[in-house]
């Protein structure tokens, strides 16, 4: 996200679900569908990159969350997208 991004945050405490959503840019707004293709659009910052000394099993850690869809898939393990990549597709 940048400065001037309008962010939702809504927590349902009963159920125990929440998200988290772009909904505007500076004076415009939106859903949090279009949130989600504006995100898509931006290109990533050249600032942002892993750090060389990341352990291990944190860098495994991000591949199997990346495979699984990443932060805006849920941040949760897909075991069949996981076993498809590494399975090549077979």
């Amino acid at each position: 996200v940048r400065d001037g991004d309008l962010i939702q945050i809504m927590v349902d405490r009963n159920a125990l679900v929440g998200t988290v959503d772009l909904v505007g840019e500076g004076k415009t707004l939106f859903g949090p569908e279009e949130g989600c293709r504006v995100l898509a659009a931006r290109p990533l910052r050249a600032d942002l990159t892993p750090h060389p000394a990341l352990p291990a099993d944190t860098r495994l850690w991000a591949a199997l969350q990346q495979t699984s869809g990443g932060t805006w898939g849920g941040c949760v393990y897909d075991v069949d997208m996981i076993v498809a990549a590494l399975s090549g597709g077979e």
